[in-house]
């Protein structure tokens, strides 16, 4: 009897905790990410961006504090419609994105555009773009690239928010 009380008690109080319990998982340096932005629209750009600032946030603080451009290394590479978001001509209308993107590549995140559909879609040149943007020949041989180097590929899925939070909570 003492032994079925004793096991009733360590269950009770094993699954009586109330919420989630959280774990700090043991992150490794060097962090090594791929992103791949290919939106149909080109505002998407702006909630993708804030899974790359989610990263470096989450690694360059306590308990982590790893240093951005050392032990996190992030490229981007950008082939969709949001291309036309980081030409120079649309910098006014776009520069909340440009501001940001400026910003993390202070922190060492690298932005790529696919040179393929720049030009061949949108009629872009590498003069089109600023200095911290560089063009590549391809996007998909560039994820293919820096995945074959250990890079793990984040495809950031962008959906619309169709009811407010209040009434899915």
């Amino acid at each position: 009897m003492k032994v079925i009380l004793t096991l009733l008690l360590l269950v009770v109080l094993t699954f009586g905790e109330e919420g989630a319990k959280f774990v700090q998982t043991p992150y490794k340096a060097p962090f090594k990410a791929v992103v791949e932005f290919y939106f149909d629209e080109p505002e998407k750009i702006r909630p993708a961006l804030l899974w790359v600032s989610n990263i470096i946030y989450v690694l360059s603080n306590e308990p982590y504090n790893f240093i951005p451009g050392e032990d996190i290394d992030i490229v981007v590479i950008i082939h969709g419609t949001e291309i036309t978001t980081l030409v120079k001509k649309n910098k006014e209308k776009y520069k909340d994105i440009w501001e940001r993107i400026e910003g993390m590549s202070m922190y060492g995140v690298k932005f790529k555009v696919c040179g393929m559909a720049a030009e061949q879609l949108y009629g872009y040149t590498a003069k089109d773009f600023p200095e911290f943007v560089e063009l590549v020949p391809s996007a998909i041989t560039e994820l293919l690239h820096w995945q074959q180097q250990g890079y793990a590929l984040l495809i950031p899925r962008i959906y619309e928010m169709k009811k407010p939070r209040e009434e899915i909570r």
